[in-house]
């Protein structure tokens, strides 16, 4: 078989994909690591998993490692090749007719997964029309997380700081970062604690910074667009102005921040998102986390399954993630073996998936969905 033909032909079949570890500017990883069953785990500058991802990387001074970012297909004897070289032998096939008639070959949603185990950096990222104004981007960085659990870190239980408390003003923060005040910075934000399941959503231009001791997925415009107000990290490592503007100058940076202040409930019922049930059966149930109701730039599923659970066919790809547990998962007359913390992308050509537990716990997957267009998958064999 051509190996052309047999990329195109992969639009049939759950795309399994590689682990692909990411540098950032924040330690972590032992949780990342221990959930996916290494035998050794310690936190280093890694701590963030990238999840079928067709975005690269923009890390200051690491420019000239190719394809950081980038997800890899593992194809046995055969080279290694990237999701993006794949998607892109068919495009339609792959994301769905609607879905490229409006944003081509680009998936237009990023999954990570996150472990930190220091503060991450205070920081916002562009919403849409900012990010088309100054990056000339199409996409903003607009995310949610969902909590996976977390870890005590020097005496501390996971938390998040979001949004501006009542009285901070664009002059005010525009101090303290000259000042680097950090403490008045933290001080500035609302701090959240978390319990495992919770999701969050953090709009392009609302203040933020994961907490020590976060272990989340997150999803989000598919771009990496952050802008730092600190210079220098929790653990002490010194961040260049570049990594802070992203070229933009400061003042066009301070102009990013969405200086609209709220109180802790207010701030509280603007973020926080209940999941809702959308689909019974007898071996499982799907729940909404983030619909179109939270937001217009991506949409988040979890199932659970006891037994065995057929979902509803999809108008689009979507990335799956398994959260928990063992199992099965079958399409047409195939199948293959799932397990925790497998990362597989789903081609939009992929009619029906059946999910079958095989653990003595509940197994866990999260589906994760581009923007709700109205899509039309087409028909794989006509764009062969």
């Amino acid at each position: 078989m051509e190996t052309k033909k047999y990329y195109k032909e992969l639009c049939f079949r759950p795309i399994k994909l590689q682990k692909n570890r990411v540098w950032r500017t924040y330690t972590g990883g032992k949780l990342l690591e221990e959930w996916q069953g290494e035998c050794q785990s310690s936190d280093g500058s890694f701590p963030e998993e990238w999840v079928a991802s067709i975005t690269k990387a923009k890390n200051v001074g690491r420019e000239s490692i190719a394809n950081e970012g980038l997800s890899f297909i593992d194809l046995g004897g055969q080279e290694k090749i990237t999701l993006k070289e794949v998607i892109e032998t068919n495009p339609k096939a792959f994301l769905g007719k609607r879905h490229t008639e409006v944003y081509g070959s680009k998936l237009a949603v990023l999954v990570k997964v996150l472990d930190a185990s220091e503060r991450l950096t205070i920081q916002t990222h562009p919403e849409k029309n900012t990010a088309k104004r100054l990056f000339q981007s199409e996409f903003g960085k607009t995310e949610a997380w969902m909590i996976l659990g977390g870890r005590k870190v020097n005496d501390c239980d996971p938390y998040l700081l979001m949004g501006f408390k009542p009285g901070i003003t664009k002059e005010k923060w525009r101090q303290l970062f000259e000042e680097q005040d950090i403490d008045g910075m933290i001080a500035s934000l609302h701090q959240v604690p978390l319990k495992k399941d919770d999701v969050f959503l953090i709009e392009g231009g609302v203040p933020h910074a994961i907490g020590e001791g976060c272990f989340i997925i997150e999803i989000q415009e598919p771009t990496d667009l952050t802008l730092r107000v600190e210079k220098t990290t929790p653990n002490g490592m010194g961040i260049p102005d570049l990594a802070c503007h992203q070229g933009l100058g400061f003042d066009n940076m301070m102009d990013c921040f969405c200086y609209d202040s709220y109180s802790y409930e207010e701030m509280i019922n603007r973020s926080k998102i209940l999941p809702k049930t959308i689909q019974e059966g007898k071996g499982g149930h799907e729940i909404e986390l983030i619909g179109t109701s939270s937001t217009d730039r991506f949409k988040m599923n979890r199932i659970e399954v006891k037994g065995v659970f057929e979902r509803q066919r999809s108008e689009s790809f979507f990335i799956v993630i398994v959260v928990k547990g063992h199992g099965k998962l079958q399409w047409s007359d195939q199948e293959i073996a799932i397990h925790q913390s497998d990362q597989i992308f789903i081609p939009a050509s992929v009619e029906r998936t059946v999910w079958e537990n095989l653990g003595y716990t509940e197994l866990t997957v999260v589906l994760c969905f581009p923007p709700d267009v109205e899509a039309n998958s087409g028909n794989c064999q006509e764009n062969l």
